[in-house]
């Protein structure tokens, strides 16, 4: 049986969503180790004029612990 933790983590990108989450699994593997699934929570972004400036998630990253 398998021991699992979900961490909340904040990220951004001028690219994409998909981009912002790729982030978020990046820098949470920093420090966390045998990340099995991630969970997009929320999703916005910021608007300068009628463009899009940065793209904005929310997830939950959850993996094993030994």
């Amino acid at each position: 049986m398998a021991v699992l933790k979900v961490i909340e983590v904040m990220a951004n990108s001028t690219e994409s969503w998909e981009d912002a989450t790729k982030n978020a699994v990046k820098h949470a593997g920093k420090s966390v180790k045998n990340i099995r699934s991630v969970y997009i929570n929320e999703q916005s972004a910021s608007v300068n004029g009628d463009s899009i400036t940065e793209f904005r998630v929310n997830v939950k990253i959850t993996f094993e612990v030994n």
